[in-house]
């Protein structure tokens, strides 16, 4: 079902008005899990990807039968030496974009749906060319500068395990929502407010003191308020003249925040002008204004996944704040409408706050330690299961900030996904979780890629 239809239906009702599902931040690809350094703790160049089974002859790791390692090093030198060249190199690695996609392309053909699954789409040259373009952005996102040291699976395992044993201390594992601190009102008194004007449009800017600190004793406290610009909370805001209006706030994707790409990846045009809401558009910790390296948001999704738990539980902090703002602006309704890492804060917030009137989750990440493993190569799941950095211990962590650990308090006709058959990012599995988990509200697949929706005439209808 279109889109149109779900802003018809959420109209209708007295005191809700749903956002379209419309674009997609075009930057706003789902993070890949680090891959892990086979040489040594300093090594500052990283892995060579190569998966050798235990029982190949000459494998040293084997058990010691088989051809010489020398006669395997022979063999094997080539395939090594090409290896090390696609991992150094993006555009080179982008070329195991053509296996990936013919194995989606198989595994499309030989499918049978079942009764919770997404429905087989039909392969389309157009289909495949998008999810080429996801598994190239993906092998390239593979670069072996951004890989973790050994000593890294060690810290970061060892912040994992102190983390699950204060929230068993604190009783966050069973009840996730006392984790979540209720956030102090947001004034105006408490906001410094500016104008900007991008792509021809005239915004307010707002901005605040965040005000959110981790719990003491969290690992990684210290480091997060180390962040200095992440200190300040800001939003983009457009208002109409005039009385009352319904209101949706837009929560941008992976690698966004500013307003110049946040006003076409959201169709803010046609939710302002067309269908008439006041929009804010916050920004995400560590994005835009807010960020602390040369790429929007890089360490809020990193192999530190510690900063996904402080990062997830800001955003969650930081919009609640804005939303006590908005009421008191007179909103007859407020909306929220999310896009990939986005749809995973909305779907957060549909379940910690009461004040929401609809909600729409958009390509939405909705496990983010399954998906981490998801795109991780062999060698580094079995690393990072050792090092309790994948596996339950991190499902425990991530209870707090995870959808599934709440029940939405939006109604189930208020609630709306849409996500694609090609996604390679954030894979149609996630959207089929949250779908399953909100008790299967309306929900439209588009045959296309993490970004195909931007020409989805199913999304956009």
């Amino acid at each position: 079902m279109g889109d149109s239809h779900q802003v018809a239906r959420a109209a209708k009702s007295p005191v809700a008005a749903t956002p379209v599902a419309s674009a997609t931040p075009v930057a706003s690809a789902t993070p890949v899990a680090s891959a892990t350094p086979v040489a040594s703790a300093t090594d500052p160049v990283g892995p060579v990807f190569i998966e050798v089974p235990e029982d190949v002859p000459g494998n040293p790791h084997g058990d010691g039968t088989g051809v010489s390692a020398a006669a395997a090093d022979y063999v094997s030198g080539p395939y090594r030496a090409l290896m090390k060249f696609l991992n150094r190199r993006a555009l080179a690695r982008a070329t195991l974009a053509v296996p990936r996609t013919m194995k989606f392309v198989g595994s499309t053909i030989l499918r049978i749906d079942g009764a919770n699954s997404p429905p087989t789409p039909n392969l389309t040259w157009g289909l495949t060319a998008q999810v080429a373009m996801d598994e190239a952005l993906l092998a390239m996102a593979m670069t072996p500068r951004r890989f973790p040291l050994r000593a890294d699976y060690v810290r970061v395992g060892a912040e994992i395990d102190t983390s699950l044993r204060l929230h068993a201390r604190r009783g966050w594992v069973k009840n996730p929502a006392a984790y979540h601190v209720n956030p102090t009102p947001l004034t105006d008194a408490d906001i410094t407010f500016a104008r900007g004007k991008s792509r021809g449009r005239s915004y307010e800017r707002l901005s605040w003191d965040s005000g959110f600190v981790p719990h003491l004793g969290e690992p990684g406290r210290d480091h997060w308020l180390e962040y200095k610009p992440n200190l300040t909370a800001t939003a983009t805001v457009l208002k109409h003249q005039g009385g009352p209006r319904p209101w949706v706030i837009c929560v941008h994707g992976f690698c966004m925040g500013f307003p110049l790409a946040d006003f076409k990846g959201l169709h803010v045009d046609r939710l302002h002008d067309e269908l008439g809401f006041n929009v804010a558009m916050p920004v995400l910790p560590l994005h835009g204004p807010r960020k602390v390296t040369f790429v929007s948001g890089e360490p809020f999704l990193s192999f530190d996944l510690m900063n996904a738990v402080h990062g997830l539980t800001q955003a969650v902090w930081d919009i609640r704040r804005l939303i006590g703002w908005i009421q008191s602006q007179g909103a007859t309704s407020i909306s929220l409408y999310g896009i990939s890492l986005g749809g995973n804060v909305v779907s957060l917030l549909a379940g910690l706050d009461n004040r929401i009137d609809a909600v729409v989750a958009g390509i939405p990440v909705s496990d983010f330690p399954s998906l981490f493993q998801q795109h991780s190569p062999r060698q580094v799941r079995s690393r990072a299961i050792e090092h309790h950095v994948m596996g339950t211990t991190v499902d425990d962590v991530f209870k707090v900030v995870s959808p599934f650990s709440y029940t939405p308090t939006v109604p189930l006709d208020r609630r709306f996904i849409f996500a694609g058959y090609g996604d390679r990012l954030a894979t149609p599995a996630q959207a089929q979780l949250l779908w399953e988990h909100w008790g299967k509200p309306s929900i439209t697949w588009y045959p296309g890629n993490h970004v195909g929706y931007l020409w989805s005439r199913d999304v956009a209808a």
